[in-house]
């Protein structure tokens, strides 16, 4: 959420339009579990309709236009599709909160690593 107000912010400074986009996550173990994995879906697509039904509320009062998004997989490598295939001019994301992120490195830091666009990592 941090996130998405730090991109709010900065497109109505810069008259820009947003994409929101929302990536639901299925842990391997549970997509094995064919209810199990099921019933994550179904829990993913009600965060997505959450936040979508948030940014139809906000946006207009804030003046943005904002697309949402929401797919389902690895959320770097959906971001990635995203960004190049709707030629972004920047990526916002929000910092991880996960300690695990020490070893194998965080989806933020992955995308700054490859580089091919601006990044900004919000805490």
């Amino acid at each position: 959420m941090r996130a998405g107000a730090y991109a709010a912010g900065l497109a109505r400074r810069q008259g820009s339009d947003i994409i929101c986009l929302f990536v639901g996550e299925i842990n391997p173990l549970v997509a094995a579990m064919p209810a199990a994995a099921g019933a994550a879906v179904q829990m993913n697509h009600a965060i997505a309709e959450q936040i979508r039904a948030e940014i139809k509320a906000q946006a207009p009062r804030l003046g943005l236009e904002v697309t949402f998004l929401e797919r389902s997989g690895d959320p770097f490598t959906e971001i990635v599709r995203v960004a190049d295939e709707l030629r972004v001019d920047a990526v916002i994301v929000g910092a991880s909160t996960s300690g695990g992120h020490r070893w194998m490195g965080s989806i933020a830091s992955r995308l700054v690593k490859i580089a091919r666009w601006p990044v900004t990592v919000v805490p």
